[in-house]
């Protein structure tokens, strides 16, 4: 009895690190290549001058990466797998190509010591979920209503332009992403102990697909607010 158990108890884990292992190498592919589209358009005038210098085609792309990330998240149970990862492959190189100004607007070594000031507050974050036994969903729906309110702020922040609440709003970022990292590696974690051992394949790249949208917008939007406090302006 106690060895069937035990055998259970192995299998389970198997499939966590499986499914786990999927999501993060989805992610990771997602910010490589919003990082190489980023590079690429911040190095390429032409591409330069027609999404940077045209605020029709950026907002354009803007709206549609919001579009996508909708769709992905309300209609995943009614897609196909293939049309799920093509859609976050979209995503993150439409999400690179309008990330490319931050490329333009501070130095590249405060970007790469900030990219790692990220990743190792992520992987921290990401560790703390995986490990803890507490319960994190009030924390995570705590940290969801912040990241409305942040939103509400700075849309008002663009009529307003005060650089002391855009300070603010990046600091509560920071906090807010922490605390969602955390929950959301949690999430996947039980996700991963539900599936069942017969799940179709189509099914868990799906769910893998999912679980790296949500890690990618974590660190992209934690490395967003950290370079408005440890950025350095090219100016």
């Amino acid at each position: 009895m106690q060895q069937s158990i035990s055998i259970k108890q192995e299998q389970a884990q198997v499939m966590v690190n499986s499914f786990i292992r999927s999501v993060y190498n989805w992610m990771a592919f997602g910010l490589a290549l919003t990082g190489f589209v980023a590079y690429f358009v911040a190095n390429t005038e032409s591409l330069r001058n027609l999404i940077l210098g045209n605020q029709l085609i950026f907002f354009g792309l803007i709206i549609g990466e919001l579009v996508l990330v909708f769709s992905i998240s309300a209609r995943m149970s009614k897609m196909k797998a293939s049309t799920a990862t093509a859609m976050f492959v979209l995503y993150a190189a439409m999400n690179g190509a309008t990330l490319s100004v931050l490329l333009l607007v501070y130095t590249m070594t405060s970007i790469a010591s900030t990219f790692f000031i990220c990743a190792g507050t992520f992987a921290a974050c990401s560790i703390f979920g995986m490990v803890t036994k507490r319960d994190l969903t009030g924390l995570g729906q705590f940290m969801i209503m912040g990241f409305f309110g942040i939103l509400i702020a700075t849309i008002v922040n663009i009529f307003i332009g005060s650089h002391g609440l855009h300070m603010m709003i990046s600091y509560l970022g920071v906090f807010i992403f922490i605390g969602l990292t955390a929950y959301d590696t949690q999430q996947l974690k039980r996700m991963a102990l539900t599936q069942p051992a017969d799940l179709d394949p189509g099914v868990a790249r799906k769910g893998a697909i999912l679980g790296a949208l949500k890690l990618y917008l974590d660190f992209i939007l934690m490395f967003q607010f950290l370079l408005a406090i440890f950025g350095g302006s090219r100016d």
